[in-house]
């Protein structure tokens, strides 16, 4: 798999100050590189949600792109979910908008 990461992605995981929260979830973004996304939940509109139980309970939102590509679109935690997912989806149809 190939994963690309949105600025705003980037943006959200380099503002974390927890470096063990952030080398979890780059060990997560590997994982999704191998092909070994484990449990997801889908939050509509072809976006999912892969839950980290670590922390805050970060998640991180991304969309299929072709069979392939991966692309994360923004990063949170449990207390900005619903913003979160708000802007998943906000994001995804940018992305599909530029196809």
């Amino acid at each position: 798999m190939e994963v690309f990461k949105t600025d705003l992605f980037d943006k959200w995981l380099k503002k974390l100050r927890d470096k063990r929260a952030k080398a979890i979830i780059q060990v997560h973004i590997n994982r999704i590189i191998e092909n070994k996304l484990g449990k997801l939940n889908s939050v509509g509109d072809k976006i999912h949600e892969k839950k980290i139980n670590y922390g805050p309970g970060y998640r991180l939102y991304f969309i299929n792109h072709g069979k392939n590509i991966i692309i994360l679109l923004c990063g949170g935690d449990k207390s900005t979910q619903q913003q979160d997912i708000s802007q998943a989806k906000t994001i995804a149809i940018k992305i599909k908008m530029k196809e």
